[in-house]
């Protein structure tokens, strides 16, 4: 019973956010903090648009309303979207995000009357909040929480698509960022897809790190001689892999290898160098435990 219990879903879920518990409110916290701060002083002001806050944006520019008010509202209908499609328990981690952003926006609001970006370029300032606002996102969804809105529509995106977070931004945000353009016009709806764009790229990162390491797969003439390379003047284990050739149907050897990024042009170089017609295809290890 214990290890049917210990294979259940809903069982390891629950184990893995109990043991992280105080550090993932902390992260959820500080991400809606940067995120709210990062509204109210570099995207509301400027009229970037995204997401369930470019709609605050939009109602605020045209009709006045308050955009804390906005995205309360529009993130009540999506969470009974998310409902629908998602289920209760994936819902259940938006709830709370989705009632404390608009609070976060609305309690942070006075922040702006103390900071004087002066003559800075707007293209520096854009810049400078996607930075902040990408970090904030990716804390909220890296301690499993959302702050609702588009956000919701990011994950069904995602979920559906077998795509990243980051880049389900881009297009469920796409249809906001476009109604920009005929409301603020060109030069908002470029730094609209700006802001977006670098928003996403570091939400990508702080969820998924910085890669540290690259892992080589390698497909040579030469499997003992490319071995010997990596395993005496690399000083990295390798593992090998069966393989079979979809064409010709034949057996073959893969070589496998991680090596840190420092490493991965002695790495290239020396399996050219080897052999210049080894196939061999390389891509990010964002987290290597064990081994060498």
């Amino acid at each position: 019973m214990f290890f049917k219990k210990k294979n259940d879903e809903k069982f390891i879920l629950q184990e893995i956010y109990s043991k992280t518990r105080l550090i993932r409110y902390a992260q959820f916290l500080v991400g809606l903090l940067l995120v709210s701060v990062a509204f109210n002083i570099f995207v509301l002001p400027y009229g970037v648009v995204y997401g369930v806050s470019g709609l605050g944006v939009i109602l605020n520019k045209t009709l006045g309303i308050n955009p804390s008010f906005v995205i309360l509202v529009s993130s009540v209908l999506l969470l009974i979207l998310s409902f629908l499609v998602l289920g209760k328990d994936k819902t259940r981690n938006s709830i709370v995000g989705s009632l404390l952003y608009p609070l976060f926006v609305e309690s942070t609001s006075w922040i702006i009357q103390y900071v004087d970006l002066g003559s800075t370029e707007i293209i520096v300032i854009i810049v400078f909040g996607s930075l902040i606002s990408g970090l904030g996102h990716g804390l909220i969804f890296k301690s499993g929480f959302t702050t609702g809105g588009t956000d919701i529509l990011n994950q069904i995106v995602a979920t559906k698509s077998k795509t990243s977070i980051g880049k389900a931004m881009l297009f469920t945000d796409g249809v906001i960022i476009l109604s920009s353009l005929f409301i603020f016009g060109w030069q908002n709806f470029i730094y609209s897809i700006i802001n977006m764009y670098i928003i996403s790229v570091i939400t990508d990162k702080v969820i998924l790190g910085i890669s540290s390491s690259k892992t080589f797969y390698i497909i040579t003439e030469h499997e003992d001689k490319v071995k010997e390379f990596i395993l005496q003047y690399l000083s990295h284990g390798v593992t090998i892999l069966e393989a079979r050739g979809g064409y010709t149907n034949t057996k073959q050897k893969v070589i496998m290898c991680t090596v840190p990024t420092k490493e991965y042009f002695k790495a290239k170089e020396g399996i050219h160098t080897i052999d210049k017609d080894a196939f061999f295809l390389v891509t990010d290890a964002y987290e290597v435990y064990g081994g060498e």
